[in-house]
């Protein structure tokens, strides 16, 4: 069982950054894949950008290619997400998740972090 626990959402203004951390419990962590995903108002939940177990290889959508950076920290079990130059576009909710090990099959996820991007 994995438990995960996100914080560093808030309100910035565009062309801002904010720093996301997700916390997870349990063994393992550093056989799983992490990721994370947004949900904006309105919308279904979204794919941003994950980290491979391992060799720790990264993918980004490419909404957000070239502003997010994705990392993990196998000795924490944390996973960031730091995120430049925001747009009022990436006003979401945004979750962390885990896969099953050695996969991409996402099986945990956090409760969520707002973030909110004022123009």
């Amino acid at each position: 069982q994995v438990q995960l626990v996100e914080s560093g959402g808030g309100l910035v203004q565009a062309g801002g950054s904010l720093r996301l951390s997700c916390e997870a419990s349990g063994r393992t962590f550093s056989n799983r894949a992490m990721g994370w995903f947004r949900q904006a108002p309105g919308k279904e939940r979204e794919f941003v950008a994950r980290i491979r177990w391992g060799s720790g290889s990264t993918t980004y959508d490419d909404a957000v290619k070239g502003r997010f950076t994705i990392s993990r920290d196998n000795a924490k079990n944390m996973v960031y997400l730091q995120m430049n130059s925001l747009k009022f576009e990436d006003t979401a909710v945004y979750y962390c998740a885990a896969s099953y090990e050695y996969s991409y099959s996402w099986n945990y996820w956090g409760q969520g972090t707002q973030v909110t991007v004022s123009s």
